[in-house]
């Protein structure tokens, strides 16, 4: 469509770019001509994913890679220079990096707290402060990606549930303050997706199969999502194609928000 035209040459930074859903919407972006700023830790692995990106028919000049700690202050002043050092403009920022600390309020260490916040929450706002005056030029737009946790409560899940509840309600005060500008912020909350973000959170790699398996058969839509699941509506917030989208928070999880299929009501089945 036309509006996914437009985003040709938009320079796209996306933090947590190294893996999973930042990887897989780094490469959406690329098939789509957009310049790119790729930022992680892990220098290596966003080269994989710069890779990936010229495969897609970019130029070696238009995928900039940047390594530092999102919830680090002077990190965020240099990711956000990064692009406009090498392009000269922001014209979306994909809030994607985060991680999962599991625990209780009783096994949860209050550093584990802080830690889950800072890189969850704290970075949104940072980041997004230091891009939004570059965003008023171009009349940009910021997309955060959340969780189906921000709204649900999970033992086990006490800080990243909370962190994800706040990126939610950090988007809708944001979305008010940069609405006169014409800079939009909209939130994505995803749903379980394959990627390596649950073996991360310390799920053992033998029973990863088994669960995915068992939460797809709950899910309205027969399955668990893939990363190009989330990156295509990344993309349409992105796009013009959501210009009077602001302050939302789109559920991508193929329902599960919605209801299960996990349990029916005796004869629901039944023919009338």
């Amino acid at each position: 469509m036309e509006s996914l035209k437009l985003l040709k040459d938009k320079v796209v930074l996306i933090t947590g770019a190294s893996s999973g859903i930042g990887a897989g919407t780094a490469v959406v972006f690329a098939k789509l001509g957009s310049r790119l700023v790729l930022t992680g830790r892990n220098l290596d692995n966003l080269k994989k994913t710069q890779q990936e990106c010229l495969g897609c028919g970019l130029k070696p000049n238009q995928v900039a890679l940047v390594t530092g700690a999102v919830e680090n202050t002077d990190d965020c002043k240099k990711i956000i220079q990064t692009a406009i050092d090498s392009f000269g403009q922001l014209d979306v920022l994909v809030n994607n990096a985060g991680l999962a600390i599991r625990g209780t309020s009783q096994t949860l260490d209050v550093e584990d707290f802080d830690r889950q916040l800072n890189i969850n929450v704290r970075s949104v706002f940072q980041l997004s402060k230091f891009a939004i005056p570059h965003l008023e030029k171009t009349k940009g737009n910021i997309v955060n990606i959340s969780s189906v946790a921000g709204m649900r409560a999970v033992i086990g899940s006490l800080a990243y549930c909370t962190s994800k509840a706040a990126v939610d309600h950090l988007t809708r005060n944001l979305s008010l303050e940069c609405a006169a500008s014409g800079v939009r912020v909209n939130t994505l909350s995803p749903g379980l997706i394959v990627t390596e973000f649950q073996k991360r959170a310390g799920m053992p790699a033998d029973a990863y199969p088994d669960f995915l398996k068992s939460v797809g058969a709950t899910i309205p839509l027969g399955r668990v999502g893939l990363p190009e699941d989330i990156a295509k509506v990344i993309v349409f917030l992105a796009s013009d194609m959501a210009g009077f989208v602001t302050g939302q928070n789109i559920y991508v999880d193929g329902g599960n928000t919605v209801g299960t299929v996990s349990f029916k009501l005796p004869g629901s089945d039944a023919k009338k």
